[in-house]
């Protein structure tokens, strides 16, 4: 039986493997870890990453913080810092003031997605889209293993302000009740499985006996069959989450687990696979999904070998994502032309099965924006580009034209085509954020005509 074992920032030189690092190297992970949390697991040590190749391999970068994820200069100061032994209140003042420089919450989510209930604002949800509410339980608001691109750095870095957890499952439920539009819920953190089942179930549990028959979808986010399969298979409690989980799907409602698989060497190893088969004879589905990020899957190559093995498992992949503008996207990001092209040499060397699979798109203030490919219009280059989900319905599905930009990354890199002075969207969307619109409340032209 495989036991599981956690290092961060303080216990990680226990590692044996990290011998094959020089001292130069090791400091660079105490350095960069002091900004961008740090935490891995022997899984991932002993099965996922060739440490005869450490320096290049993807599961290594994935998972232990690297120099260049800070700028030269940050970085350099704060290993002055270190180095003279700086008081701690010295140090921690100063990596607060490179986390807020690395927007640590992008897309607005605090300040445009967070509903409020009965005039009082609910941290532990977010509610962007009408049909789709996220959940962030309190206990659920750490991972098996912190990925080093991840979006939401800032629930494990201790800043009390900018992290979202909740407990109350009476607020969520009456939240449902107030919005009966809402039809998924989607677990999310951190990783909701890092939970125990036993406080995972009384969430579950209080929505199956609610009695919402508009929940159609209970999504779990998580990345726990890349970085700990065995909370499937071995952990003590590992059979009563199963059973969670066909109880839910015997219940009539859809179970999705959204995973995220970055490498197709996260789908190599027996205990994946377990896993894997485990979860679908529940009657749960998993949607696989990743950004597509530089120096870890920035192939298409890499891409079609993970999708192709995705289906090969029963699997269905779903999203490729542009790397969020927050933490070290400078060191991760790729060009949306590069993504582009990425995505369709990969989509080109898959069957139709595996093309289930939408990208690449990227998850901003208006909505979440696909990339849908490069076009020349009138002998003019163009990004062309629509809303896979909006907060405005009404955007959803709907083309428009950016200028071709070799460098840009993020949406709001991109202008107007054509000598548009804005987006089709913008006016409305900059109403939207004047009158702190969530899809949760109902709006009139009025509304938008008086913002």
């Amino acid at each position: 039986m495989k036991v599981y074992k956690a290092y961060n920032s303080r216990s990680f030189l226990d590692i044996p493997q990290l011998s094959a690092l020089n001292d130069e190297q090791k400091n660079a992970i105490r350095i960069v870890s002091q900004v961008l949390p740090f935490k891995t697991n022997n899984y991932v040590i002993d099965e996922l990453i060739d440490w005869n190749n450490f320096e290049t391999d993807p599961m290594f970068i994935l998972n232990f913080p690297q120099k260049d994820m800070l700028k030269k200069l940050n970085f350099k100061e704060l290993k002055s810092m270190l180095s003279k032994n700086a008081p701690k209140q010295e140090v921690a003042r100063y990596v607060n003031e490179i986390r807020l420089g690395m927007n640590p919450h992008p897309a607005g989510q605090l300040e445009h997605n967070v509903p409020t209930l009965n005039g009082e604002k609910i941290q532990g949800i977010q509610h962007k889209y009408r049909e789709t509410m996220l959940f962030f339980p309190s206990q659920g608001q750490t991972c098996h293993a912190y990925c080093t691109f991840c979006f939401r750095w800032p629930q494990f870095t201790g800043m009390g302000d900018i992290k979202f957890a909740m407990k109350q499952t009476d607020l969520m439920i009456e939240y449902l009740r107030q919005n009966p539009e809402i039809t998924d819920i989607l677990f999310t953190g951190g990783d909701p499985m890092i939970m125990k089942a036993s406080v995972l179930k009384k969430y579950i549990d209080a929505i199956l006996d609610a009695g919402l028959p508009q929940i159609k979808t209970i999504r779990i986010g998580t990345k726990s069959l890349s970085f700990w399969p065995y909370r499937f298979l071995t952990d003590e409690d590992s059979g009563e989450i199963i059973e969670l989980f066909r109880r839910v799907s015997d219940r009539g409602i859809h179970l999705a687990i959204m995973a995220h698989f970055n490498h197709y060497k996260e789908l190599q190893t027996d205990a994946l696979e377990e896993a894997v088969n485990v979860i679908r004879q529940t009657g749960a589905q998993i949607r696989t999904q990743s950004p597509v990020l530089n120096h870890i899957n920035a192939s298409a190559e890499v891409w079609a070998t993970m999708w192709k093995r995705q289906v090969e498992l029963g699997m269905v992949p779903y999203y490729m994502f542009m790397a969020r503008n927050t933490g070290a996207q400078d060191y991760f990001s790729v060009n949306m032309e590069s993504a582009v092209n990425i995505f369709n040499e990969a989509y080109q060397q898959v069957s139709g099965i595996c093309r289930t699979v939408r990208g690449p798109s990227m998850s901003a203030g208006p909505g979440k924006v696909h990339i849908n490919g490069i076009a020349e219009i009138n002998g003019k280059k163009v990004y062309v580009l629509s809303f896979i989900q909006g907060r405005l319905p009404e955007w959803v599905g709907k083309p428009f034209f950016a200028e071709y930009d070799p460098e840009a990354l993020w949406l709001d890199d991109l202008k107007p085509a054509f000598g548009e002075k804005e987006f089709f969207f913008e006016k409305d969307y900059n109403k939207l954020l004047k009158i702190s619109y969530l899809p949760g409340r109902s709006i009139s032209s009025e509304d938008l005509q008086s913002a």
